[in-house]
């Protein structure tokens, strides 16, 4: 990133910042549609552009930002499983099934918050750390992406379901392999093989074992049931999961959640996980924007966007929208979650569940042409497995140890 000589107008960042957060709540509310997307499509368009470029990458950040918190959304409300699935699927739906689903979204907006307070507060040290590490670090990136594959496999309790996740880890890097290189682009260039190839993995599975579901049930109260030293805890440990995910290439914030939990005394359950996740996803997008600034490479598909479109390193002011993306983030999960649960829960389940598989089918290809839908079917058959063997779905990831690894 260029350095900063900014007189820059902050009324015109305030407004470009809020205009961020309009397209991180779009995104984070639709099935299938990441900010990353947004903002490529700003990066695009920055020649064009009124405005100081600073005020331009304050809007890829706040819609970024706001997507984490808000993605949980989606997530909980659409494609929840049959209960006999539940053992085997994300941890939020189970709280769902239970009737428990306006708690587990204030779980997640406690957690992507306390996590962003924690990141605030390490983040400048930490980076400092990883700076003199770094060169070390990638000259043995594929041994320590190994180290964390394995530690992956071993979180199984079984050794037939050790096995079993190696098959997944290798069927997957097999799909990376196959894809990854793949020059695609549809009717808007903003997605690339990523967005299918996501979308297959971990959207449509859930959407095809939600099919013969029962839909949402009533749900409860929304009290947190989780204590508070419990709650600080897992969102602490979310933060260092952010921190893995946003200065480790190729670790996700579900792999980063495995790898950290278990470090949290006590049971916390689906709710802890919950937790811990959310904040990592949260995290990971303050770690990864001072990774480049510090280090200059872009973790995210946002810091992508910000890095071609050449935001000034302007850290005070970028840090200073991450903070304001967050609270309004925090206050949306909760206002807009629980209608959004009420709403999906009085329609057909079914109805919701194709409509959305068909969105999902849509932007594939909006955002990688036809080929696109090849990889996002093909993606889809490989993200039915982790149910099917009884795994975990973090060991897809390692779809994208091959792009990291050559």
């Amino acid at each position: 990133m260029l350095p900063v000589s900014l007189p820059t107008t902050g009324v015109t960042t305030l407004a470009y910042a809020l205009a961020g957060v309009a397209l991180g709540t779009c995104s984070g509310l639709t099935p299938g549609l990441h900010a990353n997307n947004f903002a490529l499509l700003l990066a695009s368009v920055v020649p064009v552009m009124p405005g100081p470029t600073v005020a331009l990458g304050a809007a890829m950040l706040a819609a970024g930002v706001v997507h984490t918190f808000l993605d949980v959304v989606p997530a909980l409300a659409l494609g929840v499983p049959d209960p006999a699935t539940a053992a085997v699927t994300l941890p939020g739906h189970r709280l769902v099934l239970d009737g428990r689903g306006r708690e587990a979204l204030r779980l997640s907006a406690l957690g992507s918050g306390l996590a962003v307070v924690v990141a605030l507060v390490v983040a400048v040290p930490l980076t400092r750390a990883v700076e003199a590490a770094y060169p070390t670090l990638r000259r043995h990136l594929p041994v320590t992406l190994a180290v964390v594959g394995g530690i992956l496999v071993a979180t199984e309790p079984t050794w037939r379901r050790r096995a079993a996740a190696v098959c997944v880890l290798a069927v997957a890097g097999a799909l990376g392999w196959a894809v990854l290189d793949l020059s695609l682009s549809g009717p808007v260039a903003a997605g690339g093989v990523l967005a299918p190839l996501f979308a297959g993995l971990f959207g449509a599975p859930v959407l095809v074992e939600a099919l013969d579901g029962e839909g949402i049930p009533p749900q409860a109260d929304p009290t947190v049931t989780l204590d508070r030293r419990t709650l600080a805890g897992t969102a602490g440990a979310g933060a260092g999961a952010g921190a893995l995910v946003g200065y480790l290439p190729g670790v996700s914030a579900a792999v980063g959640t495995v790898l950290v939990l278990p470090a949290v005394p006590g049971d916390s359950g689906a709710r802890g996980f919950l937790v811990a996740s959310s904040g990592a996803n949260t995290a990971n997008t303050l770690f990864a924007l001072f990774a480049l600034l510090a280090l200059g490479t872009p973790r995210t598909g946002v810091m992508v966007a910000m890095d071609r479109a050449e935001v000034p390193a302007a850290a005070g002011l970028l840090v200073a929208t991450a903070c304001l993306a967050s609270a309004v983030g925090f206050a949306l999960v909760v206002s807009v979650g629980d209608a959004y649960l009420r709403t999906v829960g009085r329609l057909d389940h079914t109805r919701v569940s194709l409509a959305t598989g068909g969105l999902l089918v849509v932007l594939a290809y909006i955002f990688a042409g036809w080929l696109g839908l090849a990889v996002f079917a093909l993606a889809a058959v490989v993200g039915l497995l982790p149910p099917l063997v009884g795994v975990r779905r973090v060991h897809l990831m390692a779809v994208l140890a091959p792009a990291i690894v050559r």
